[in-house]
């Protein structure tokens, strides 16, 4: 007697076939949906970093971490107020120096406390980074180099660790999507912490490098 193997069909081997894609489909789109997601987190943390620095100037008449004034509005702070010098500035270089829990200076680290003593951020009120949906920090730093084609000059808003989507993204929601130009620039750079003075510039974000975006306030 012959004896027959019996196996799939086409027909069954389409339907596994359509199942595959669309189970993959779908993984990619909420992979597509968690980075967007992210990228959104982003623009909206730019958005409101801004509008809290707006309101603490409004408010106080002084800019957050150059208020000299800290210490006597929060008096119960802990760890405690820290007075700026008033001079109009967020710090005088462009450091990037890690803010943490218990930081003093410079004023780009009392920026974040300030603005969190005042009730217009969220967090702990210390001066420690606040971290971005990527894992880098946020940081503000303060320009004065014309010349410096990673920061503009005045107050940047900072977010480190962003792939080269997120900050292809966030440069083009902001400005023109080019990393060396307008007010909101990009460079290269491995680490949540590098600094935008050390990395390297270009006219386009490229994969797979990461990124640290500033915007200007």
């Amino acid at each position: 007697m012959w004896k027959y193997n019996k196996g799939f069909t086409l027909v069954e081997l389409a339907i596994v076939l359509v199942i595959i894609g669309l189970l993959l489909g779908g993984v990619l789109k909420g992979q597509e949906m968690i980075e967007n997601g992210k990228i959104k987190n982003i623009e909206n943390d730019v958005k409101g970093v801004t509008a809290a620095y707006y309101a603490y100037r409004d408010r106080y008449n002084a800019l957050p971490g150059d208020d000299p004034k800290a210490k006597e509005r929060w008096t119960a702070a802990s760890p405690a107020a820290v007075d700026g010098n008033g001079d109009g500035l967020i710090s005088t270089s462009d450091t990037w120096s890690a803010c943490t829990a218990t930081s003093i200076t410079p004023e780009s680290c009392l920026f974040i406390q300030d603005l969190r003593l005042a009730g217009l951020i969220t967090g702990t009120q210390n001066p420690a980074d606040p971290v971005n949906a990527y894992g880098g920090v946020i940081r503000v730093v303060q320009s004065t180099t014309a010349a410096n084609t990673a920061l503009v000059v005045g107050l940047n808003l900072c977010f480190g660790n962003l792939p080269s989507k997120a900050a292809e993204a966030v440069d083009a929601s902001f400005d023109d999507g080019n990393p060396s130009t307008g007010n909101v620039r990009g460079v290269a750079g491995a680490t949540s912490n590098v600094s935008p003075v050390a990395g390297a510039t270009g006219t386009t974000y490229i994969d797979p490098n990461t990124y640290t975006v500033c915007k200007l306030l």
